[in-house]
């Protein structure tokens, strides 16, 4: 028989973060954890994450749908197929405690030569909103640190100053040697969202995110066949069930993918939207969603087993003061899985 447990681990940012939806101090995530009776040692252990407004969990319900699931774990499948849709970021933390278990309960989930250490992960460097002074310090500091593929969250200052970063950075580095992705989180209108793709196509613009909100596909379809730059779908996939993503590709056709595992509801739908992209030539890559290192190690040895070489966007474990001490380092603007530290020296569980 299995038996589950979960705790309440609320992250701290160093600084505020800014989106286009607000400043944030602090998250909320729970680590789920299942076992088998006759072996408590030895324990799977997954995240849930929420991101206040843009996941689909109702956050206030998550503790006692935990607990709800932690007193009957052995029905853990029957729940994924009866709520999964509904609580996408605690059917993540479910799979991945399952498959964490099936392991071993090590976190290793593949073992390649990334969980081994040799080879890292391409990643890009981020810059979160802010003033200008403090996006251009954080641009420098990218550079400085070797990362050549940017992504610059755009859409909450004014939009001249915006521009005037963006111009600074392309003046400096060719897109030969820097990349610049966009990530407007939903924060242009529809009225004037071409006007401002069209200003910033003058830059080579790698691709942008989400430039306008959510739900409104057919203004979504016109943007990707006009836009001078490349779209990519980010929080469009957040709630679309699995019968549901060939429609809205052939809907949209934009030109790349996000795919956030813990705001999409685990690898298994993840997986289905890299194949159905796959067969309609669009790109993608995966981004972690604000996890603690626990969640951002599954995320990240489920890409290491893709093979990709276009930069993803796992580099949010340096975001937080009590963030899980973990066997993964930035090195050289790769993440890597460093086999010589332990989890469980550095988690204790």
């Amino acid at each position: 028989m299995l038996k589950a447990h979960y705790l309440y681990y609320p992250l701290h940012f160093k600084r505020p973060a800014g989106t286009s939806r607000g400043v944030l101090l602090h998250k909320a995530s729970w680590f789920f954890q299942v076992w088998a009776d006759e072996n408590p040692a030895m324990r799977g252990i997954g995240e849930v994450s929420v991101i206040p407004g843009l996941s689909l969990d109702n956050e206030k319900e998550i503790p006692k749908e935990l607990e709800t699931i932690s007193q009957n774990p052995d029905d853990l499948h029957a729940w994924i197929a009866a709520k999964g849709d509904q609580f996408p970021a605690i059917r993540f933390g479910i799979e991945t405690a399952l498959a964490d278990l099936q392991k071993g309960g090590k976190q290793i989930f593949h073992t390649n030569t990334f969980t081994e250490g040799k080879t890292g992960i391409p990643i890009n460097g981020l810059i979160w909103m802010g003033d200008p002074d403090f996006m251009h310090n954080q641009i420098l500091e990218k550079l400085e640190a070797g990362f050549n593929c940017i992504k610059i969250k755009v859409g909450a200052i004014d939009f001249e100053q915006e521009i005037v970063l963006i111009q600074q950075l392309r003046s400096q580095f060719s897109p030969q040697s820097i990349e610049i992705r966009l990530d407007a989180n939903g924060a242009f209108a529809v009225e004037d969202a071409l006007q401002k793709l069209n200003r910033l196509a003058d830059y080579n613009i790698h691709s942008i995110e989400q430039p306008i909100k959510a739900g409104q596909a057919e203004a979504m379809a016109a943007l990707c066949q006009k836009s001078p730059i490349p779209i990519a779908l980010d929080e469009e996939l957040i709630g679309v069930k699995n019968t549901q993503i060939a429609d809205l590709l052939n809907a949209i056709k934009p030109h790349y993918v996000i795919l956030k595992p813990s705001l999409l509801g685990g690898f298994s739908i993840a997986n289905e939207w890299i194949t159905a992209a796959k067969k309609r030539q669009i790109g993608w890559w995966a981004t972690s969603a604000l996890e603690s290192n626990i969640g951002l190690n599954a995320i990240a040895q489920w890409v290491s087993e893709k093979k990709s070489d276009m930069p993803q966007g796992l580099g949010t474990g340096q975001l937080y003061t009590n963030n899980i001490a973990s066997p993964l380092e930035i090195r050289e603007a790769k993440l890597y899985y460093n086999p010589k530290i332990s989890w469980q020296n550095s988690y204790g569980r």
